[in-house]
C-alpha cells in the first residue's frame, strides 16, 4: 500500500511539473479532459456526499423551518442596510455566476449589490395539502430523494440534479411531463418574497395574485424569493417508458403530435431527434408493477448515457422498459444530456463507465469556475446552448430552420402546455395552447454557421412564429424586440408599484448578451 502511495504521489509531483511547464491554460484547452478525469470529477464527489449527508441530518432533525425566518430576517437586514447606504446601485443575489447551471455567467453581478440569499433547504413536506414548501436553492436532486422515497413527486420535475428551485421559477422549468401540467411555474401554489423595501410578502392565485403571476420569467427583478410552495402529486416506483423509433420526417411530426394530444393521456412525452428524419419518440407512464425481464436502471453509472442508449432504438425497433422513478426523471444528467461528450470524448465507453462512471458528472459550477478565457471564447465560437419554445403546429417548420442553421443532433424535444395565465409568458389568444421546446447542445456541423448571426435568425424565427427563447442561454434580442416576444403589460406595473427601478435592474438587463461572459 506505501508503494502504492508514493507511486501516486510521484505521478502527481510530475503532473504539476509537465503543467507548469506547458502552462494551465495549454493544458486545460488541450487535455482539459486529463483536468476534469483526475480533479473536477473527484472534487465533485466529495461535494455530492457532503451535501447528501447535510441535507439528511438538516431534514431528520427538522432544523430548517427554525432557521427559515433567521435566514430571511438576514436578507432583510441586508436590504436595510442598502437603504441606509443611499440605495447607490440596483441588488442581485451574492451567488456566484459560476455556480449555477446556466454555462455563462452573468457580468452584471460585478457592479450590483449583492445580497446574500443562503436558502437551500426542504422546509416541510405536507401531504394533506398535497405541497412541499422549499427555499429556493433547493436541487431537483434534494426533491426526488426526499419526495420519492416518500411516495411523492412534483407534477413537474426537471432533469438535471443540480437545477434549483429558484431558477425554475424565476427563470423556466419544463419536463416530459409538461404536455399536461404546463411549465414548473404552472405547479408553484405560493412564493414568499423580499421587496425592495425590506418587506416580506406572500403570494397566490389568491392573495396578491398580480405578483404572484409576475415573479416567473422575472429572473428576480421584482425581489428576493426566499420560498415557495409547491403542489406534489402521488408517485410509482417505475415508469414504463415505450420506444418508437421513426425514420421518416412525416411520421417523427404525426407520432409526436399523436402521443402529446392522446385522450387517454400519456404521462410522459419526449422526442430525441437525430438527424431531420430520424428520431425517437418516448411515452411513459408510471407503475407500481414491472415486468422483472425489462427492468433497466438507467441512472447506475455503469449503463450506457441516456441517449445513446435511446439512439440504438432505431436500428433495433420498437421497445419497452421499466425504469426506476429517480433513475427517469435524471436520466439525462450523468451526460449532462449530451454536452459531456464534448469533454470527455471516450466518457460513454464501458471501460470508463466501469472504472470512473461513479464519479460522473462533474459539477457544472466547477467546471465553469476552472474555465480559462481561451476556453470561454471557444465555447462562443462553436458550442449553441439553447432551448427555443415554439407552437407544436409550427415544429415542422422549425426543425427545418434549425438544420439549417445549426445541424447540430440529438435535439431535445419536449412538448408542453402554454396556460393562459397572466404575466410575461402565454399564449397569444385566450386559450391555452401546445408547444414544444426544441433543445439544441452542443457544437453544429452546419459549414456556414457563426455563432451570433446564426443564433439572432433563430430568435427572429421564433419571435415570428409567437414563440419563446428560454433566457439562461445567450439573448441577442434588442430591447424592443426583447419586448415583443415577452408580455411586459403586468410585469411594468409590478415594477412600477413595487419601486424596483432603484432596486432592480430590468430582466433584459439581466440575460441579454452584452451583460454575460
Amino acid at each position: 500500500m506505501q508503494s502504492v502511495l508514493y507511486a501516486a504521489a510521484a505521478a502527481f509531483v510530475l503532473l504539476m511539473v509537465w503543467i507548469r511547464t506547458r502552462g494551465l491554460e495549454y493544458v486545460i484547452i488541450n487535455y482539459r479532459w486529463v483536468f476534469v478525469c483526475l480533479f473536477l470529477l473527484p472534487i465533485s464527489v466529495v461535494y455530492d456526499i457532503f451535501m447528501y449527508v447535510r441535507n439528511l441530518l438538516v431534514f431528520t432533525l427538522n432544523s430548517a423551518p427554525r432557521l427559515h425566518d433567521k435566514r430571511v430576517q438576514r436578507v432583510q437586514e441586508q436590504i436595510k442596510q442598502w437603504r441606509a447606504d443611499g440605495c447607490q446601485t440596483q441588488m442581485c443575489t451574492a451567488r456566484p455566476g459560476w455556480s449555477n447551471v446556466s454555462f455563462r455567467r452573468g457580468l452584471y453581478k460585478k457592479r450590483l449589490r449583492n445580497i446574500d440569499v443562503n436558502l437551500i433547504d426542504i422546509l416541510g413536506v405536507d401531504t394533506k395539502r398535497e405541497v412541499v414548501h422549499v427555499e429556493p436553492m433547493v436541487t431537483m436532486g434534494q426533491v426526488t430523494a426526499c419526495l420519492n422515497p416518500l411516495g411523492w413527486t412534483l407534477p413537474v420535475l426537471p432533469e438535471l440534479d443540480d437545477l434549483t428551485v429558484g431558477g425554475l421559477i424565476m427563470g423556466v422549468g419544463i419536463e416530459t411531463s409538461s404536455h399536461k401540467f404546463g411549465l414548473f411555474q404552472h405547479c408553484c401554489v405560493s412564493f414568499e418574497l423580499v421587496l425592495a423595501d425590506g418587506e416580506v410578502v406572500k403570494c397566490s392565485k389568491d392573495e396578491n395574485p398580480d405578483l404572484f403571476y409576475s415573479v416567473p420569467w422575472s429572473y428576480g427583478t421584482l425581489g428576493f424569493l426566499v420560498s415557495a410552495e409547491i403542489r406534489i402529486v402521488p408517485a410509482k416506483k417505475y415508469v414504463r417508458i415505450d420506444y418508437q423509433p421513426v425514420h421518416r420526417h412525416q411520421d417523427m411530426l404525426r407520432v409526436f403530435e399523436q402521443e402529446t394530444k392522446k385522450s387517454s393521456g400519456n404521462e410522459f412525452v419526449e422526442g430525441l431527434a437525430y438527424s431531420l428524419d430520424e428520431a425517437v419518440i418516448m411515452t411513459a407512464n408510471m407503475t407500481d408493477d414491472a415486468e422483472p425481464d425489462k427492468i433497466n436502471a438507467i441512472g447506475k453509472f455503469w449503463k450506457p448515457w441516456f441517449y445513446k442508449h435511446v439512439q440504438g432504438f432505431l436500428k433495433t425497433g420498437p421497445a419497452t422498459e421499466y425504469i426506476p422513478l429517480r433513475h427517469y426523471y435524471h436520466r439525462h444528467t450523468r451526460s449532462i444530456f449530451w454536452e459531456l461528450e464534448d469533454i470527455i470524448p471516450f466518457g460513454n465507453h464501458p471501460l470508463f463507465r466501469y472504472l470512473c462512471g461513479w464519479m460522473v458528472p462533474p459539477k457544472i459550477s466547477l467546471l465553469k469556475l476552472t474555465q480559462g478565457q481561451t476556453i470561454k471564447e471557444l465555447y462562443e465560437r462553436y458550442q449553441v446552448i439553447q432551448d427555443m419554445l415554439v407552437p407544436l403546429k409550427d415544429l415542422s417548420e422549425s426543425l427545418q430552420v434549425f438544420d439549417e442553421e445549426l445541424k447540430l443532433y440529438p435535439l431535445w424535444l419536449c412538448p408542453f402546455k402554454l396556460f393562459a395565465w397572466p404575466g410575461m409568458v402565454h399564449p397569444q389568444g385566450n386559450s391555452d395552447e401546445m408547444y414544444v421546446d426544441i433543445g439544441a447542445y452542443g457544437a453544429p456541423k452546419q459549414p456556414h454557421f457563426s455563432t451570433i448571426p446564426s443564433t439572432k435568425r433563430l430568435e427572429t424565427f421564433v419571435l415570428r412564429k409567437k414563440g419563446f427563447q428560454m433566457l439562461y442561454a445567450d439573448s441577442y434580442l434588442s430591447r424592443e424586440d426583447f419586448r415583443k416576444m415577452f408580455d411586459h403589460s403586468l410585469y411594468d406595473r409590478m415594477r412600477q408599484k413595487l419601486d424596483c427601478e432603484k432596486a432592480f435592474p430590468e430582466v433584459y438587463d439581466k440575460v441579454n448578451r452584452k451583460v454575460r461572459d
